[in-house]
């Protein structure tokens, strides 16, 4: 069952108060939050402290399986399905698959990354539950927020809401489904 709200935000002054705020969330226990800036930082990136991802592993098996295909399609049609022996040389002549090999295996290793990074940030996804907090609509212009999401185990919104005002919160505010 999917709970009535998508979790409660935290409206934040500046950047320094964000990722302190970031920090005292994962102190207490919780895992499933964002934090919203209007440009990137690396101290709130490590305050978030979102996973290593496996992304990295799939675009090598992407790029090898890429490269493994154009060369089995060439070798397949120049030695089994076309063989032409042109001037004695061998049918299988792995020099001249270089190339196309090379070619698919960086096919192969671009189209995971573009695809996997789709999967991974769940795009495309043209509506977000934060929409309807009138004031998220600043998030990439000069204000910072913090979301703990209802997914959270530790989630409670009464407690949610009390905790996040201890951090010095100019807001507080659920934000429904």
């Amino acid at each position: 069952m999917t709970p009535p709200v998508y979790g409660v935000v935290a409206e934040f002054k500046d950047l320094t108060a964000l990722v302190t705020a970031a920090h005292a969330a994962r102190t207490a226990g919780y895992t499933r939050f964002e934090a919203y800036s209007p440009f990137p930082s690396e101290a709130l990136t490590e305050a978030v402290g979102h996973p290593r991802t496996r992304l990295p592993v799939a675009i090598f098996i992407g790029g090898l399986l890429g490269g493994i295909t154009g060369y089995l399609l060439q070798f397949v049609t120049a030695v089994y399905t076309y063989p032409i022996n042109i001037g004695g040389r061998p049918l299988h002549s792995w020099p001249m698959f270089i190339p196309v090999t090379f070619e698919c295996t960086i096919l192969g290793a671009a189209l995971t990354a573009v695809f996997g990074m789709l999967a991974r940030n769940g795009l495309p996804m043209p509506y977000h539950p934060l929409f309807h907090v009138p004031r998220f609509a600043r998030a990439s212009r000069d204000l910072f927020f913090l979301c703990i999401q209802a997914r959270d185990p530790l989630f409670d919104p009464d407690q949610v809401n009390r905790f996040l005002r201890t951090l010095n919160a100019t807001g507080v505010q659920e934000v429904p489904r």
